[in-house]
């Protein structure tokens, strides 16, 4: 009775004490190489100090994979190139990531080449370089040392350079498997050449780049494509038009503007699950010899099947558009929609009667933003409460001043939604942000989603 009571013996105690957190140090009983592998995944500060935990910890840090940002080391350049130094100098390598904001004082050109030669970095995994656009002549920091990470660097993040043709000349990544240029200026050829040389590329990341007017992806390998063609410098060449021409992994295409006119053309993409587009007016989209132009179906030769997650922006709500972008993606399962107007009357009774008898609307998940209510709004929602038959969630988004249960038994009985031709779907109002906008899609991580929409 005692013991069935919580009364066992002292060594039954003991485990339990420590299973309740109260024993003891588990987590020590790690092997070294273990611990190294968690400590290099923390920031560089708090792997640093592990060391002040035990004796037992004082040599991990240091022969851990090194994980080196260089941001928030210190405030003052000079400083930070000094802790910089001096953790290169004392760390046994090798090296898992180095990131470096060039541009302060004490971050020589001479300076970075020692660093990039340390035997600290041996074996670099991944290298963030991010410079100030004033600093170009530091560029020598992607030339002799930078090359000798040909054979292991898996991600690279390069940001706010000017990379010459001599520069990339030579440049082969055999292992990379992440690239983002932001703010780069860069020549067609070299960039060209530069995707050429990364083998096992799998996704690619261009923002605010210059210096060329198009891209031609030849890619066996690569999964996810974002860009932002939004050109920050006016006086140098615009990025104008993407060409897909043989990509037969690709998953992801996402333009990440708002309004910047790219033309991108996919003649080999059959993977080609998930894509982003806005109805910009020199937007020009052509899969294959279909053409879409400011979402507009203009020339429907052959559909698209692969398609499944969509997410447009749109000047003014258009069923017509919508319904024109089904007819080309039979088999679209999710729909994101931002607009920023809400445009006419959106009626559909008589206009649409074929494609409702003829066609399934196969749209598991709908979301809008910006749902103010209006007639115009009410005649696109109804439309797909109404005829949606596998519809599992519609996610509206409305201003807060609607979020009261008045608003909701109004819209309620508007949308017709003890109508719904799907009995299973869910409705939901909500304030908050209803997915994932361009500006949320930052990085790699951002960018290999599943679904880079949701919320």
């Amino acid at each position: 009775m005692e013991m069935e009571a919580g009364g066992p013996t002292s060594e039954k105690r003991m485990r339990v004490g420590e299973d309740e957190g109260g024993g003891a140090d588990r987590i020590s009983d790690l092997s070294d190489a273990v611990l190294g592998e968690i400590i290099s995944l923390l920031p560089t500060k708090d792997g640093a100090r592990t060391r002040i935990l035990a004796s037992r910890w004082r040599h991990i840090w240091c022969s851990a994979p090194l994980n080196l940002d260089c941001r928030g080391l210190a405030r003052c350049g000079e400083l930070a190139a000094a802790v910089i130094s001096h953790i290169l100098a004392s760390h046994q390598g090798p090296g898992r990531r180095f990131c470096i904001r060039h541009g302060f004082r004490g971050y020589r050109a001479a300076t970075v080449d020692s660093w990039l030669r340390s035997p600290a970095l041996d074996n670099l995994e991944e290298f963030n370089l991010h410079c100030r656009r004033q600093h170009q002549v530091m560029l020598p920091v992607l030339s002799e040392p930078f090359f000798r990470f040909s054979k292991t660097l898996i991600v690279a993040t390069i940001e706010r350079c000017h990379l010459s043709d001599n520069t990339v000349q030579g440049l082969q990544f055999l292992q990379l498997k992440q690239l983002s240029l932001e703010m780069v200026t860069i020549s067609e050829c070299s960039l060209q050449r530069m995707i050429a040389g990364c083998p096992a590329l799998e996704c690619l990341l261009i923002s605010y780049c210059s210096g060329f007017r198009r891209i031609t992806i030849n890619s066996v390998s690569l999964r996810s494509i974002g860009v932002r063609a939004e050109c920050r410098w006016a006086s140098e060449r615009k990025f104008e038009k993407l060409i897909i021409e043989n990509a037969p992994s690709l998953e992801k295409l996402l333009h990440l503007d708002w309004s910047t006119g790219l033309d991108m053309s996919v003649v080999f993409a059959p993977k080609l699950e998930t894509l982003r587009c806005s109805s910009e007016p020199y937007n020009i989209i052509l899969l294959g010899s279909t053409v879409i132009e400011r979402l507009r179906i203009n020339t429907l030769a052959t559909v698209v099947s692969s398609i499944k997650i969509l997410a447009i922006a749109l000047d003014i709500l258009s069923l017509d558009i919508v319904i024109g972008l089904m007819r080309c993606f039979p088999c679209l399962e999710k729909l994101y929609i931002q607009s920023f107007e809400t445009g006419p009357n959106n009626l559909w009774r008589r206009k649409h009667q074929n494609l409702v008898r003829c066609h399934d609307i196969r749209l598991k998940k709908i979301v809008l933003e910006q749902y103010y209510g209006v007639m115009s709004q009410v005649s696109f929602v109804t439309f797909f409460v109404l005829h949606a038959k596998v519809l599992e969630s519609m996610t509206l988004r409305i201003e807060a001043r609607n979020s009261n249960e008045e608003f909701f038994a109004e819209h309620r009985k508007k949308l017709q939604l003890e109508k719904r031709a799907s009995r299973g779907a869910r409705f939901k109002f909500t304030t908050n942000k209803c997915f994932r906008n361009i500006w949320d899609i930052k990085d790699f991580d951002d960018l290999d989603l599943a679904d880079p929409f949701t919320c």
